[in-house]
């Protein structure tokens, strides 16, 4: 394993969006598991594929608190089959956007379907934060940001202060 770099914003491979995977094989798993200690080295609770520069469509992500064991979770080729018309408003961050947080509307439940780090296929129903962070991570696969749910002023605003922290580092 591993760790990768996250790619913060501007970068233009944010914005690409990423390629089906056409099988899970132990390359893919590789790949997954130096993502999944990426993320907990940064700390983050989700990650895509993308955000260390790899246009796959591939998740990561951990929604364990931290006095609770690693629960580790793998989405290949995730979709949303369904999701519902209620929307839930949350205080969402990014590690491809570090230290901006704003709150964005998200449906409050959705149905996806993936394949696990075997290779199998799952469909399973999210809600509460689990829904909010596929989706956020999800987005990720198809050149969506976080932010790119604010309005033009506040987005501006949030890529100002990255480019500025980034120039400080």
């Amino acid at each position: 394993m591993a760790l990768r770099e996250i790619l913060v914003v501007p970068h233009p491979a944010l914005k690409q969006v990423s390629q089906p995977v056409e099988r899970v094989d132990d390359e893919l798993r590789a790949l997954m598991d130096d993502m999944l200690e990426t993320m907990y080295d940064a700390p983050g609770i989700g990650l895509a594929a993308i955000q260390i520069g790899v246009p796959k469509r591939v998740i990561v992500m951990d929604l364990a608190r931290q006095d609770e064991p690693k629960q580790p979770q793998y989405f290949v080729n995730p979709e949303i089959l369904w999701s519902s018309d209620e929307t839930a408003p949350y205080e969402e961050g990014c590690l491809s956007v570090p230290e901006i947080f704003d709150e964005v509307d998200r449906p409050a439940r959705v149905k996806l379907r993936y394949l696990n780090y075997q290779g199998e296929q799952i469909e399973e129903d999210a809600d509460g934060m689990y829904a909010v962070c596929i989706q956020h991570e999800m987005d990720h696969l198809d050149g969506v940001l976080f932010i790119d749910h604010l309005s033009r002023l506040k987005r501006e605003q949030a890529i100002k202060k990255v480019k500025k922290l980034v120039r400080a580092a």
